[in-house]
């Protein structure tokens, strides 16, 4: 399980934003569920996702409880995002979902999974690969008054973002959402594509973070654990981007 996290502290000179993760692979895989192909550990989809040869197209499922909608700049971005790394020549199919879940304060990833379970419409079939994001009303269980986490990339086509954070961060700080949107979509769907050397099979080996795993060494880097001060966040005016070494890698398992 991978994990996008805010980590921050107040003080009277200093406020930082800083994006780290963890990983827990439970997958819960059962070759007789229907499910099978979407319940996999996270990463094992990676050349599936990037290359043509299994799979020509692509089904990203946008589910959302009521009035969690992520921003058409965000939706719009993101396929931008996947048309410029994955082959696909059958095209890349977005669905939008809204479900109906209890309005509660947190959610664990066990809840989510079951929602999931619940709830998710498209799965794998044929030649058409499937994706599902959920943009939940619900912050992480693991928040600490020091800790918040935006993402989660949890199986080898699930991912939850954890919207109400993310608003919560835009008007307290005077964070831009879409840009917080579109990092933690980009961030945790990087990970589904096995970044970093997620399952040691990347070709740059040399540039994973050994401090923090399945991360990027480059500080520019969309796939480094943490991003500059809240200063430089707030006003930076597009989403951080995928260093040269972690594009050679996605390329190297099919992607553009």
């Amino acid at each position: 399980m991978k994990i996008l996290k805010f980590n921050y502290f107040l003080s009277l000179i200093s406020f930082f934003f800083i994006i780290s993760c963890s990983s827990d692979d439970n997958s819960g895989d059962n070759s007789d569920d229907f499910r099978a192909e979407n319940i996999k550990s996270l990463g094992v989809s990676a050349g599936d996702l990037l290359s043509d040869s299994n799979f020509t197209s692509l089904t990203v499922e946008f589910a959302f409880t009521l009035g969690y909608r992520p921003l058409q700049e965000t939706i719009d971005s993101f396929r931008v995002f996947l048309e410029e790394r994955l082959n696909k020549p059958d095209g890349i199919i977005f669905i939008e979902t809204e479900i109906i879940t209890p309005f509660v304060d947190t959610q664990s990833i066990t809840e989510i999974r079951e929602i999931e379970a619940d709830q998710r419409t498209q799965y794998t079939v044929g030649d058409d690969i499937a994706v599902f994001i959920y943009f939940t009303h619900a912050k992480s269980d693991n928040d600490t008054e020091s800790t918040k986490t935006l993402g989660t990339a949890y199986y080898n086509t699930s991912m939850v973002v954890y919207e109400q954070t993310l608003r919560d961060l835009s008007s307290s700080q005077g964070f831009d959402l879409f840009i917080l949107e579109e990092t933690t979509v980009q961030h945790e769907f990087s990970h589904i594509l096995g970044l970093v050397n997620l399952r040691d099979d990347d070709i740059h080996e040399n540039h994973e973070d050994p401090s923090h795993g399945s991360h990027c060494v480059v500080e520019d880097c969309l796939m480094y654990f943490a991003s500059n001060k809240s200063q430089s966040f707030r006003n930076r005016s597009s989403v951080p981007v995928l260093d040269p070494l972690c594009i050679e890698d996605l390329q190297a398992k099919g992607g553009k």
